[in-house]
């Protein structure tokens, strides 16, 4: 006679644990990243019109602050030409950091698609940023590199302040890419408990362009905000990098700025993680 059934209910296929070899394979998720490049080479027409749009944000820039530094000859520590390349760096790098986790993943959920990647052998905050990373990449060589020189030809950009702000500039945009993709992956999993996150992507541009430090420098805040603003992760989305570039960031304040920009990360990916492993048991499908 056969044994009776457990009267203790299974878990569904989707709502299983991660595998620990699961969250750590990142080169499983390489051909996501490969994808991420081709999707945008499909539509790379609209990035040449994107040139011009940071050229037009730029240009407002320049008129505001040049009108500003009329009356005075610094401004926070940046003179003129130091401001306009603080700008130029901020709305460069911004071209190769952006991305749209966020939206994406509202997307999936919206169209019932998420669960698919419940059953993929690599984990999901893993699968949609190597994706982005993709993305980036892309952006970086034919919209970050272009923005770059056009800029640079019709404004007055001061290059580095040295070798060493070049390198450390270079490295802090990199994990610029990471701490917004933490962030944008947090704001996604939203979604999945209030199936429409589109005010809340409205209201985090906004937030995220004004505190990082890329519509102003994060300098510019009065005390004590400034203070509890450095203490978050945000400034180091833009300030961080561009200050670094400027070389308003050296010796031991340049490192302590780079390791709570990696801390951030860090710490914002694994939230990230721990977040996703308990919205993924919430998960119900729409659309079809």
């Amino acid at each position: 006679m056969a044994p009776p059934p457990s009267s203790r209910l299974s878990r569904p296929p989707f709502a299983q644990r991660t595998p620990r070899s699961k969250v750590v394979n990142w080169r499983a998720a390489l051909p996501f990243a490969r994808i991420g490049f081709l999707n945008m080479l499909a539509y790379r027409a609209r990035y040449y019109v994107g040139v011009l749009t940071y050229l037009f944000n730029v240009a407002v820039y320049y008129f505001i602050w040049r009108a500003v530094f009329r009356h005075s000859a610094t401004v926070v520590g940046l003179s003129l030409p130091e401001m306009i390349t603080y700008v130029a760096v901020g709305w460069t790098i911004r071209s190769f950091y952006f991305n749209e986790i966020d939206r994406d993943i509202a997307a999936q959920v919206q169209e019932g698609r998420l669960a698919m990647n419940l059953i993929r052998p690599v984990d999901f905050q893993t699968v949609m940023i190597a994706d982005s990373a993709g993305q980036s990449a892309f952006r970086a060589i034919l919209f970050t590199v272009p923005i770059g020189i056009v800029i640079g030809l019709v404004f007055p950009i001061r290059p580095p302040a040295s070798l060493l702000s070049a390198s450390l500039f270079l490295v802090s945009a990199g994990l610029s890419f990471f701490l917004v993709a933490a962030i944008n992956f947090l704001v996604g999993l939203i979604a999945i408990r209030t199936k429409s996150i589109l005010g809340i992507l409205r209201a985090k541009y906004l937030i995220l362009e004004l505190l990082s430090g890329l519509l102003i420098p994060t300098t510019l805040f009065p005390e004590p905000f400034r203070t509890a603003l450095f203490a978050s992760p945000f400034p180091h989305i833009n300030y961080t990098p561009a200050a670094l570039y400027l070389g308003k960031l050296t010796g031991a304040a340049s490192a302590r700025m780079l390791a709570l920009q990696a801390a951030w990360t860090l710490a914002l990916l694994a939230l990230g993680q721990f977040v996703w492993q308990r919205s993924r048991l919430r998960i119900t499908i729409q659309g079809g």
